[in-house]
């Protein structure tokens, strides 16, 4: 008799979740939406007791793989100075390579310094961040963007004084393009040189191209070192011209350059 009533029961309760889904499923929107609104107020406080428990968990286990502020700044900070160290050495690579890369210069060391101050009156020396330590010697050659600017004058172990062509005291034996001869060009100390005792039977233009000669132990091949900015008869001797020479670079501007090592120890 039990076991009957409990299989009517049953049946019941079953037809009862039918008919309860029946009613749900042709129930206009508005009224289920009303519905699910208030299940949600009803249990509220234990659904966000468990979220709560949930995300305290996730926080937990984040927290657990981050690491201090200080320590975070200490990475964050040798980053920064590795990154920068590494494209200062990169811009080194790419200046040097371009001497490098030609013939002329296989064998041939090239010393890569900053400039930290220009020195002497109307800035005609520079002192550079290279010296004995680095090969440094007085007479080496001086390039700045690929031209030459002047000779190595007094050296230490860490630093060098740089003398350039426009230096009164400078005198470096040069060739003006176009002519196959050897004259002496000395500094005028306002940024430029004079070039002495060119015959005026030569013809120099405006603009042409000024080498500084080979110099044994110091340079093997002439390379550009200015530009003739005027050229005319000699007030003194008007068989002769009267040249002056510009740099071929803005010497003001230059931040670092390179010192010419012909004849490197190993």
């Amino acid at each position: 008799m039990a076991r009957a009533q409990n299989r009517v029961s049953e049946r019941i309760l079953l037809t009862w979740f039918i008919l309860t889904g029946l009613i749900f499923l042709f129930t206009p929107q508005n009224l289920t939406n009303k519905f699910q609104f208030a299940f949600a107020r009803i249990f509220r406080l234990p659904l966000s007791i468990g979220r709560g428990i949930s995300l305290s968990a996730r926080t937990e286990q984040s927290f657990a793989d981050v690491v201090s502020r200080s320590k975070y700044n200490r990475l964050r900070n040798h980053l920064a100075n590795i990154t920068e160290w590494l494209a200062q050495e990169r811009q080194k690579v790419e200046k040097l390579s371009g001497l490098h890369d030609r013939a002329v210069w296989k064998g041939v060391n090239f010393v890569l310094a900053d400039v930290i101050t220009a020195s002497g009156n109307s800035h005609n020396r520079l002192i550079i961040n290279r010296g004995k330590s680095d090969g440094l010697a007085k007479g080496q050659f001086v390039l700045g963007d690929y031209s030459i600017i002047g000779t190595i004058s007094d050296v230490d172990s860490r630093t060098a004084q740089v003398k350039l062509f426009t230096d009164p005291t400078s005198r470096i034996a040069v060739k003006i393009e176009g002519l196959n001869i050897d004259r002496v060009m000395q500094g005028n100390g306002n940024n430029s040189a004079r070039v002495q005792y060119l015959t005026a039977k030569h013809k120099v233009k405006i603009g042409v191209v000024v080498y500084a000669g080979k110099k044994p132990g110091f340079l093997d091949v002439p390379m550009i070192i200015g530009t003739v900015a005027q050229c005319k008869r000699g007030a003194e001797n008007p068989l002769l011209w009267d040249i002056i020479v510009k740099p071929a670079c803005d010497i003001e501007k230059l931040n670092d350059v390179n010192v010419i090592i012909m004849n490197p120890q190993e």
